[in-house]
């Protein structure tokens, strides 16, 4: 194990500040170490593997697309496992028009030059954006402009011109910030890297209807939060207050990469021939792993286990800020939950990780749950005992 990390070391940018540990398999929702050290696995590799891992279904879906000899297809050309995902996608959502790329990020790109197309298209320089405080929409250069945090963009400068932010839940204050030259307003329905904080129905209901108001295209970054974590197919559904454009990727592929951006209404017909492109983008081996995530998500019974998963996986976390005064809040939806300390984390997270327990940060003070969907209740009480013994230790 020491020499694969050394090796990468080596050969990779340090662009990630990672675990010193090797991950060479998994069973359901434990993953296992070069050494064959076991751990359960809280994290879903952020919000994707929402299956767990060795998954039957995804795993011959996956074969019989490697099996056909052809993983990639031109989009010269139709593939049936694209227009099937496509078509179950547009379905769940209620939405019009599906356009594949390979990642959340570039699902953001692909929703800012829509948006920007609308708007030029309305008005000449309606194309500025409004996106919230503490956001996150990706690392490429437009979607880093969109993230409404500092510390992702202060070395990148100079940043895309015409985006701004409004305090999150805030309607008064992004009221107030919409101008004419506005075109689009981004809002994640729960903010995942911001420390998992949901959006409140009445904040989604009021940017709805301010984005009518002003004729304003409202988009949201599903990328984390989608795919069935909140117990509906899409975390919007929950609040019925519909987006103009919706971005997905993470968990759409089951872990293989895909991205998508949705769109309804006037959003649909933006976009036209030669607006944008993705050489990968619905190519067949993750057309088809996007066809099965979302098949399953047509099922009422494994979204309803979902929704009782996170009941329980939130009541035993309150049983546990009864126990500890260093957690100050716990917060999110569905398998989407934050427990927020009142310290950094990054000692509880190398604590849970020896004890056998992979959990995630979002931001320096919050721990991260976002496990596979098929997760157990005995395995949430799992967790939440190790968890346990790890804050009695260090605290």
């Amino acid at each position: 194990m020491d020499k694969i990390i050394e090796q990468g070391k080596q050969a990779f940018m340090e662009t990630y500040a990672q675990f010193p540990i090797v991950l060479t398999g998994g069973k359901g929702r434990h993953v296992h170490d070069h050494a064959g050290k076991r751990y359960l696995d809280m994290v879903a590799g952020i919000a994707v593997n929402i299956f767990g891992y060795g998954d039957e279904r995804l795993s011959a879906a996956l074969k019989a697309v490697i099996d056909s000899g052809m993983l990639h297809c031109s989009n010269l050309y139709w593939n049936p496992y694209a227009v099937q995902a496509a078509t179950r996608l547009s379905r769940l959502s209620g939405m019009e028009k599906v356009f594949f790329c390979n990642s959340g990020t570039e699902a953001n790109e692909g929703a800012l030059k829509l948006v920007r197309k609308y708007g030029s298209s309305k008005k000449e320089g309606k194309t500025d954006i409004i996106t919230m405080q503490q956001s996150f929409h990706g690392r490429t250069y437009g979607s880093m402009t969109a993230t409404g945090q500092v510390k992702y963009q202060k070395s990148f400068k100079p940043l895309v011109p015409g985006f701004s932010y409004a305090p999150f839940n805030d309607i008064g204050a992004l009221r107030a910030m919409v101008t004419e030259k506005t075109c689009a307003i981004f809002i994640e329905p729960i903010q995942g890297e911001g420390g998992v904080i949901p959006a409140t129905d009445e904040f989604l209901v009021e940017a709805r209807a301010l984005c009518d108001e002003k004729d304003i295209l409202l988009v949201y970054d599903e990328v984390q939060c989608g795919m069935g974590r909140t117990g509906y197919p899409f975390a919007w559904q929950k609040s019925k207050v519909k987006p103009d454009v919706m971005t997905l990727a993470k968990a759409l592929g089951g872990g293989v990469p895909i991205g998508a951006v949705v769109a309804d209404g006037k959003a649909a017909k933006v976009l036209q021939p030669g607006d944008h492109a993705a050489t990968f983008g619905g190519n067949l081996l993750a057309g088809a792993a996007a066809d099965c995530v979302l098949e399953r998500l047509e099922d009422a019974t494994f979204l309803s286990h979902v929704q009782k998963s996170s009941e329980h996986l939130k009541q035993e976390l309150d049983k546990l800020q009864l126990r500890f005064d260093a957690i100050k809040e716990i917060r999110g939806r569905g398998l989407m939950l934050g427990v927020q300390m009142d310290r950094p984390v990054r000692p509880i997270l190398d604590a849970c990780m020896e004890a056998g327990l992979i959990l995630a940060n979002a931001g320096t003070d919050v721990l991260r749950f976002v496990p596979p969907l098929t997760i157990t209740q005995d395995e949430i009480d799992e967790a939440v005992h190790i968890l346990s013994g790890v804050l009695a230790t260090h605290l």
